[in-house]
């Protein structure tokens, strides 16, 4: 059981299993929610289109694939994919989970203690997503289970702010970039990094090993044995995700040892960077050819949603 460092300023003891438990689901992209909405409404929708469009949303696509893995629709077998756990669950399902962000209004905010705009969240770990595809595609793997555990690499950061927001509010994270962005601060202050918080918030929504072990071992892909290559992966896309989303960075590339093991290139690496930044540019679009509202209805009578984020 890992504890907060006794001798930071932020005990009393918390433990990260006490950390994530707090956290009830993660907040979704209101970028993503009104275009989500429109096509569920939409009766000629096909199944194609809710399934790329959950892709695009974390929350979303967490709450699909926990409600797929559960034991009322997984029947004893496992989802691995959004493709899978969407048409596991359904049209009726999914319309349900998309309402509720909405009427709740559990929408991406602004990570206060690691001083992470809402948006800059939701571009980070789609960016990440599409990059660890990218890569595994390169690889030959499976390109559907890479990219949701690039969807999901920093649901650890949402829960350490979740917390910090209601216990220590003047808490900050500062990223000194990659590799190890804010870990050594994370571990110094809590006992433990947001790579692990999100590996344990993944456990307990009972994701698979195959998921929430190369998020834990997303700094250190060496450290695991079994998750080697997807947590290789996820650690070489983190530098393609930043590339393309802060080209003046110049953040160092990973590891040549690394990259031997995974048989990639340094050119291949740069043939990456376009990819993915032409993947990331055609979302961007089509997110903004969307309506800028969304009408959700509720018994006591109708809600109109703004969409936020850059339009």
């Amino acid at each position: 059981m890992v504890q907060l460092n006794t001798a930071s300023p932020f005990a009393p003891t918390i433990t990260l299993e006490e950390m994530v438990r707090d956290l009830e689901h993660l907040p979704s992209a209101p970028r993503v929610l009104p275009r989500l909405k429109q096509l569920l409404c939409d009766g000629n929708t096909a199944m194609e289109e809710v399934v790329q469009m959950v892709r695009l949303d974390p929350g979303i696509a967490a709450r699909v694939l926990q409600f797929g893995n559960s034991a009322h629709f997984s029947q004893g077998l496992r989802c691995y994919t959004v493709e899978e756990a969407v048409n596991r669950v359904g049209y009726d399902q999914i319309y349900a989970l998309v309402s509720t962000a909405v009427a709740s209004q559990v929408l991406v905010r602004p990570l206060a203690a690691y001083n992470m705009e809402a948006d800059a969240l939701w571009e980070s770990s789609i960016a990440c997503a599409l990059a660890a595809e990218s890569v595994a595609n390169q690889l030959g793997t499976d390109r559907n289970i890479a990219y949701t555990v690039g969807l999901l690499h920093s649901v650890g950061m949402v829960a350490i702010d979740d917390w910090a927001s209601r216990h220590h509010p003047e808490l900050r994270f500062v990223s000194k970039g990659l590799p190890l962005e804010s870990c050594e601060q994370e571990r110094a202050i809590l006992g433990f990094h947001q790579a692990e918080a999100g590996a344990g918030l993944l456990r307990m929504w009972d994701f698979p090993h195959v998921m929430f072990e190369p998020v834990r071992w997303q700094y250190l892909p060496n450290g695991t044995a079994a998750h080697f290559q997807l947590a290789a992966v996820l650690h070489t896309a983190k530098w393609l995700r930043t590339t393309v989303l802060q080209p003046k960075a110049c953040q160092p590339r990973p590891h040549s040892t690394l990259l031997a093991r995974l048989q990639l290139t340094n050119s291949q690496l740069d043939r990456l960077v376009f990819e993915v930044g032409a993947k990331f540019k055609r979302i961007n679009v089509e997110l903004e050819e969307a309506d800028p509202t969304i009408c959700v209805r509720f018994p006591g009578g109708e809600r109109h949603i703004a969409q936020i984020g850059p339009r």
